[in-house]
């Protein structure tokens, strides 16, 4: 019957493809056994499949969706002409809000850890903050402008409880702790830089901001070695492993999207998701 001819002749197609398939992946594996410098080759193979991979996996990040804008409930017909013109003045005087600069500059980031001193604060040594703490007026918005789109936690070494203290009267005096998005409790001290970095590791921040350029540089993106030793017996293993690896270092660095170097003097080679600025109000600016 034609359509039985015509369903074995499919069938026979399919396994000649099937056995072609096999054949060719045969080859393929003996000459990577057969041959020392395969090895490498696989190996660079399974380091630029990696690279694809994890540039995909970048960039399939979502960014963080706006919030809708509040509007202004009409109060009816008779109401005065100043309402309407400061509803629109924002939208029409064309130089962007705070509200729109941070929320660009975070980029989407949901947790940002911050340093106080040299960054919040006047002060800028452990030493200074025994005796007094004096936040900046010019850095109060932009803190509660933050602690709105992201999580926001502060943090620095002290010396002892009584530098704590400073800091923290020093912040409730500034009223940062009125609005509810940045409390005490998000507010932490430690002994020591290292301290500092285990706290935003821990916290996994998308965003860290400090004027330590040792936190800064031990938080960047870690390269992977640019040598390894190949073995050309377990070339297809070395494929996989390379892909693994990389993706795992890869999402294990990336809770540190990005961070701010807050210093006058530039810090040179830095990883390209390291920004530099004098201050945190000029990067937010």
């Amino acid at each position: 019957m034609p359509g039985l001819a015509a369903d074995q002749d499919a069938v026979s197609l399919v396994r000649r493809v099937s056995r072609a398939l096999n054949r060719r992946l045969s080859d393929l594996v003996g000459l990577l056994f057969h041959h020392k410098s395969a090895g490498s080759l696989g190996a660079v193979a399974g380091f630029a499949i990696a690279v694809v991979f994890a540039w995909k996996f970048l960039r399939s990040s979502p960014a963080r969706p706006r919030r809708p804008e509040s509007k202004r409930p009409l109060v009816g017909p008779a109401a005065p002409d100043s309402a309407a013109h400061d509803a629109v003045e924002p939208a029409n005087s064309g130089k962007p809000t705070t509200r729109q600069i941070v929320a660009k500059q975070l980029g989407g980031c949901r947790k940002v850890t911050c340093q106080l001193l040299g960054v919040v604060f006047e002060e800028k040594t452990p030493e200074e903050l025994q005796t007094h703490a004096t936040v900046r007026p010019s850095v109060v918005e932009l803190l509660l402008e933050i602690a709105k789109f992201c999580d926001l936690y502060l943090m620095e070494t002290v010396l002892d409880d009584k530098s704590e203290e400073n800091a923290l009267l020093a912040l409730e005096s500034a009223g940062l702790f009125k609005t509810g998005g940045l409390m005490k409790e998000k507010v932490l001290f430690c002994s020591s830089e290292v301290g500092r970095t285990s706290f935003v590791r821990q916290l996994e921040a998308d965003f860290h901001i400090d004027t330590s350029l040792d936190i800064i540089s031990q938080l960047s993106v870690c390269a992977l070695a640019s040598s390894f030793l190949f073995s050309w017996t377990r070339c297809l293993l070395i494929v996989m492993f390379y892909m693994f690896l990389f993706l795992f270092l890869l999402c294990y660095q990336r809770f540190i999207r990005c961070q701010l170097f807050v210093s006058s003097i530039e810090g040179g080679q830095l990883a390209g998701n390291v920004f530099n600025s004098p201050s945190l109000e000029q990067f937010f600016s």
